[in-house]
């Protein structure tokens, strides 16, 4: 295996690719020896055919030396989550009693990708209805944080995350309804994206007004974000609340620098506690917006406590609407009890309750909006603990607090769910024991160039795609992951 390879950028890797230094069945063969070798121990991938990468990467092949036209990612490998529609792929949920259910067709996101000539890998693990922080479930088993065998690698999209960080693909798509992407691209020590709501269309769920659920790129590098962006924004009748096309090129808009600009740093969005080791490397990391040429001010919006609008308006009423798919009541056993708790709750929703989220929500935009008049970005640390073990539901602090609080007390992520507004999480740097920490970088409505922008230029004096995790994941096999 060329192990170079499968560290290169999905940028380098499709010039590399277009300039006849290498082939993309020379990049596949690379990533199905790196996949068969790493996922075993690391349980990334759920649904994967190596032998149909190698045809795909034949393929396109062909059509290069045929003289056709390359798309932008031309035999760049990427993966999809698994609660990502494509057309006779798993698509389960993560349930156990869905196992077996396939799609019927392609989410725009993934027509997009193969549109553009991407390589497509395989199908990544999530947890059962992406309904927590980390990805576990009766179906697949526990996706490992590359960075520490043993610990979770997030969620909902903890495959995706964990595959880029183990060198199992540079591009991977996830979803965000409440930090998704950003979670565990965060403890993966990778870039997620969440874009502006409308920016990449999207149909996860059955509704199609959901004002808080995104599709993401997660990455290692903020280039390779933007030129994902680039590939699948844009509108779709898909999704009746995507943006119309701006004609923004977001790689171009990664070369721009920050002088001049304001940054609001706040050390945990007044969200509550945080691990102090997070929070000094978040604010030492939030230094290098001054060596960039802007100012720094401590500031967080005065937003209350928006978790409550959070939990009914977005949370409960999100999984209501997936609550006919199951008989809940008896599937104890083969799905996690805490979600059979979380739809239980949802049950007891009444309109009254979303009607009361839906204001606290509007306050919530309102302070964040009048805030943002007077900053460019707003930065902040990601999530309030860096990676801890797996048999852990949420990090230790919160043992013992109601479900509400496990499930939204320590991320920092929510908060751009209900404002609509795009945010990006880039490695801050690591933990004293090796964890990688995540620093957010949110912007004002629409202004997704603008935070690739400053994530870009953070990275420009701050890299970190260069580091790889040294404890080799082969050397442990995870015996519940599902072999794929």
């Amino acid at each position: 295996m060329n192990n170079d390879i499968c560290w290169t950028s999905a940028s380098d890797l499709a010039e590399a690719i277009r300039n006849g230094d290498l082939s993309a069945t020379e990049v596949a063969s690379a990533m199905v020896a790196r996949i068969e070798d790493v996922n075993p121990a690391v349980n990334a991938f759920v649904s994967f055919d190596p032998e149909q990468v190698l045809a795909d990467a034949r393929a396109l092949d062909k059509r290069q030396a045929d003289g056709e036209e390359l798309g932008p990612l031309h035999g760049v490998p990427y993966s999809i989550k698994e609660l990502t529609a494509m057309k006779d792929l798993p698509l389960t949920l993560g349930l156990a009693p869905l196992k077996g259910n396939l799609g019927a067709r392609d989410a725009a996101f993934v027509t997009r990708m193969r549109g553009a000539g991407g390589l497509f890998l395989g199908k990544t693990n999530a947890p059962e209805c992406a309904y927590y922080g980390g990805t576990d479930g009766h179906l697949y088993g526990p996706t490992h944080n590359p960075w520490k065998h043993g610990y979770s690698a997030g969620g909902s999209s903890g495959g995706a995350a964990a595959a880029v960080a183990a060198g199992m693909g540079p591009l991977a798509e996830g979803s965000d309804g409440a930090g998704s992407v950003r979670i565990p691209a965060a403890l993966c020590g990778v870039v997620g994206m969440k874009p502006s709501m409308g920016r990449v269309p999207q149909s996860m769920l059955p509704g199609r007004f959901y004002t808080w659920a995104h599709h993401g790129p997660i990455t290692r590098t903020v280039r390779d974000a933007a030129l994902m962006m680039n590939v699948v924004a844009g509108p779709d009748t898909e999704d009746p609340l995507s943006l119309p096309a701006d004609g923004t090129d977001y790689l171009t808009e990664i070369g721009k620098d920050l002088k001049g600009w304001r940054v609001a740093w706040s050390p945990d969005l007044g969200l509550g506690y945080i691990d102090p080791e997070v929070e000094r490397i978040c604010r030492d990391a939030a230094g290098a917006f001054e060596q960039l040429g802007a100012t720094v001010t401590e500031a967080t919006p005065a937003w209350g406590n928006p978790e409550e609008a959070m939990w009914h308006g977005v949370w409960l009423h999100g999984y209501a609407s997936v609550y006919d798919m199951l008989d809940w009541e008896s599937m104890q056993g083969q799905v996690d009890d805490n979600l059979i708790a979380l739809m239980k709750e949802a049950k007891t929703l009444t309109a009254i309750d979303i009607g009361r989220a839906d204001v606290l929500r509007g306050a919530t935009w309102d302070a964040f909006a009048g805030f943002m008049h007077e900053y460019d970005i707003l930065v902040s640390p990601t999530l309030s603990s860096a990676t801890f073990p797996l048999e852990q539901f949420a990090p230790d602090w919160l043992a013992g607090e109601p479900l509400r609080r496990q499930l939204l007390g320590w991320l920092l992520t929510y908060p751009f769910n209900m404002t609509g507004t795009p945010a990006i999480t880039v490695p801050a740097g690591f933990t004293a024991d090796g964890r990688p920490v995540g620093l957010q970088i949110a912007g004002r409505l629409h202004a997704d160039a603008s935070v690739l922008r400053a994530a870009a230029n953070f990275e420009s004096v701050r890299p970190w795609a260069a580091r790889r995790p040294e404890n080799h994941p082969e050397a442990t096999r995870d015996e519940n992951a599902q072999n794929v």
